[in-house]
């Protein structure tokens, strides 16, 4: 499975981006897909998480309410809408496949896309 993320960039705070991965797998309703950041010197975190149904949604503390996960599965994508953007929120974000449990965790990951570098300036 090649994932492939698309969609950041530089913003200013209290701004908006939308995320997109890109799937390779023609199976790709068959895995949750999760969405994470990571700042240099820091462990991957948590942001956002989606069902391979796209009916279960998941979020970290951090973004709840800011952000919104969907998928759609004819066109192999999920996004991430993140509104209201804050400097904390500049990291690198990756999003990742579990084909067993629901992609909230990274070490329950089996595929990683490349990353995309957000900025929020303040």
């Amino acid at each position: 499975v090649q994932l492939v993320e698309s969609g950041g960039g530089l913003v200013q705070a209290g701004g908006s981006l939308r995320l997109s991965c890109a799937a390779s797998e023609g199976a790709f309703s068959t895995f949750a897909i999760g969405w994470f950041r990571q700042t240099p010197g820091k462990e991957r975190e948590f942001v956002a998480s989606v069902s391979r149904s796209g009916s279960g949604l998941y979020y970290g503390d951090s973004v709840k309410g800011r952000f919104a996960i969907s998928r759609d599965n004819a066109q192999s994508r999920v996004y991430l809408q993140m509104s209201s953007l804050k400097p904390e929120d500049s990291a690198v974000y990756y999003c990742a496949a579990d084909f067993r449990t629901m992609a909230t965790s990274p070490q329950a990951c089996d595929y990683w896309g490349q990353g995309t570098q957000v900025t929020v300036s303040s």
